[in-house]
Parts: structure tokens; C-alpha cells; sequence
């Protein structure tokens, strides 16, 4: 037994469950609230994920990005979420040592795989706006793909070594009722800057980059629309058009990611340094999983193939024949 799980033991003696103080019915009303926080997690990502893959015309590099994140999403929602949520209601962890580890890893790759697909994205905007005509001839669904099988390979390997190194799968002490994971000094360096700083710089660098680019863009369509112009300058037009609303809806997602995530990580880097109460951490973190539940609203609210595809989707037109080829971009 090593210094640390020797620490963690003396801890463990005089560690046990706060009892649930108020009434009944304010309990129900929290597991109702977050039964309902659950639901439309999971199927407002369902439904992005039914759309993306059912029908054809969303068939491109950028919604296969959106695709990947809406299925890391759906994950918060169906895994973490639940755990979470009556992990704070009842106060202490009721579940394990090994739905601990499983909390534990799934709740680390879905943050660290939605905050790379983010970067996924920006990349995508910033290729599509600096360098039309590479990203027209070069990037394409299949090489999307492939770009994100290997970005999820990739952290699935690092969450599992995590893991490993800070013991969990290794006779790790964990108090009857909590459920936390100790990263070693090493390891927290590590995580910060590979889930967090590098990620992160990637956004706001190429996102700064597609900012200032899409305000060159609305400049030359303004001078264009000053002057009669031929066919092909009307097509360049409508296509600069395209990529800047794109780039406008994608960047409010990753706005509201950035301001989801950004006191989670600030409230675990200060808390290396000076003690954070635990409710104010589980509020931080409860913050970052809603992102999952807000990503959905953001398409609705946004995307008007997304709120087509809703309507297909509920009235059950998907399982016509051809459905896949109906156009839901106009």
C-alpha cells in the first residue's frame, strides 16, 4: 500500500453518507426534474444522430463532425448523466467501486472526446473559409470519418491509461460512498494540457482566424452586390454566403461549449492549489454535462434542415421508401 492509499485509508474512517435532510416531495420533484433533463438529452441527440445518418444530403465532412458530437452527447446523457445527477440528489455514491471506474471513464472521454470534436469543428471552419478550394477537392465525408475514428481511438487509450496509472483498476482505496479519482501530479499536468490547453488554444486561435476571415468574406460580397456581376461571381457569392452562416451557427456551439467548460477546468486547476467545497465543484460539472442538453436546442434553433428532419422524424415519414433522398436543405 502506497502513501497515497494509506492517506485515503485514515481519510476513509471517518468518511460517511450525510443523511437527506427536507421533505419527501422535494425529492421527487428533483428526480422528476432530472428524469426530464435526461430525456431530452438523450433524444434531442437521438434525433441529431437519426438525421445525420438517415438522410444523404447531410452527408458531409462538416455533419460528420456533428454527427460525432452528438453521439458523445448522447453518451453524457444515457451514462453519465443519470449517475451524476442521483449522485448529487442522495449526497453520497451508491453504486461501487466498479460503476465508480465506469462513471469515471465514460464521464473523462466524453469531456475530453466533445471538447476535440469542438476542435474538430474549428479546424473544419477554418479549412473551408481560408482554403475553399483544398477543402472542396481534399477534404471529404470519408477522410472525416477517418479523422474521427482516430481522434476517438486516440482518447480512449489516454481515459484508459488515466485510469490505470491512477489506480483505479489497480486496488485503489475508495471510501464507502464517494467516488472521486486522485491523478498524481504527473498525470494532472498531462490532463490539463491534453484535454484542456492544447484543445482549447486550437479553438480560440482558428475560430480568432475564421472571425476575421468571414468579416473579409461579408466585405467582398458587399462589393459584389455593388456591381453587375456574371454567373460564376454570383456562385462564389452564394457559396461565401454558405460558409459564413456556417461558420456564424458553429461558432455559437462552440461559444456556449467554451463558456460550459471553461469554470470546470478553472475551478479543478484552483483546486489543486486551495480547497473548492464539493457542491460548487458537482455545480460545475452539472454545467458542463447540460451542454450535452443544450447542443440539440442550438441546431433546433439554427438549423432549419434539423427542425425538417424533427418533423420527418415524428411523423414517422423515415420509413418510406426513398426517404433517405428527401431533400432537407431547402
Amino acid at each position: 500500500m502506497n502513501v497515497t492509499e494509506l492517506n485515503l485509508s485514515d481519510r476513509c474512517e471517518h468518511f460517511s453518507c450525510p443523511e437527506r435532510s427536507g421533505s419527501p416531495a422535494v425529492y421527487i420533484l428533483l428526480y422528476v426534474c432530472s428524469a426530464a433533463v435526461v430525456l431530452l438529452t438523450v433524444c434531442g441527440n437521438l434525433l441529431v444522430i437519426i438525421s445525420v445518418v438517415h438522410f444523404k444530403q447531410l452527408h458531409t465532412p462538416t455533419n460528420m463532425l456533428v454527427l460525432s458530437l452528438a453521439v458523445s452527447d448522447f453518451l453524457v446523457g444515457a451514462f453519465v448523466m443519470p449517475l451524476m445527477l442521483i449522485w448529487s440528489i442522495e449526497t453520497c455514491w451508491i453504486f461501487g467501486k466498479i460503476f465508480c471506474t465506469v462513471f469515471w471513464f465514460i464521464g473523462s472521454f466524453v469531456t475530453i472526446i466533445s471538447i476535440y470534436n469542438i476542435a474538430l469543428i474549428a479546424v473544419d471552419r477554418y479549412l473551408a473559409l481560408s482554403h475553399p478550394f483544398f477543402y472542396m477537392n481534399r477534404v471529404s465525408v470519408t477522410i472525416s470519418c477517418i479523422v474521427i475514428v482516430f481522434d476517438w481511438c486516440v482518447v480512449v487509450t489516454y481515459v484508459l491509461a488515466l485510469i490505470y496509472f491512477n489506480g483505479n483498476f489497480t486496488g485503489f482505496v475508495m471510501c464507502p460512498g464517494e467516488c472521486l479519482l486522485y491523478p498524481n501530479e504527473v498525470w494532472f499536468i498531462t490532463n490539463l494540457v491534453f484535454s484542456f490547453i492544447f484543445p482549447l488554444s486550437v479553438i480560440i486561435i482558428l475560430y480568432s482566424r475564421v472571425f476575421l476571415i468571414a468579416k473579409k468574406h461579408a466585405t467582398a460580397i458587399r462589393e459584389l452586390n455593388n456591381h453587375t456581376r456574371p454567373q460564376t461571381q454570383k456562385i462564389t457569392s452564394h457559396s461565401m454566403k454558405s460558409e459564413r452562416k456556417a461558420a456564424k451557427v458553429l461558432g455559437i456551439l462552440v461559444a456556449v461549449f467554451v463558456a460550459c467548460l471553461l469554470p470546470y477546468y478553472i475551478c479543478s486547476l484552483l483546486g489543486s492549489v486551495t480547497a473548492i467545497q464539493a457542491a460548487i465543484f458537482e455545480i460545475l460539472v452539472m454545467v458542463l454535462y447540460l451542454n450535452s442538453t443544450i447542443n440539440p436546442v442550438i441546431y433546433a434553433l439554427f438549423y432549419p434542415w434539423f427542425r425538417r428532419c424533427i418533423k420527418l422524424i415524428i411523423t414517422l415519414q423515415i420509413f418510406q421508401t426513398d426517404s433517405a433522398l428527401i431533400n432537407v436543405l431547402t
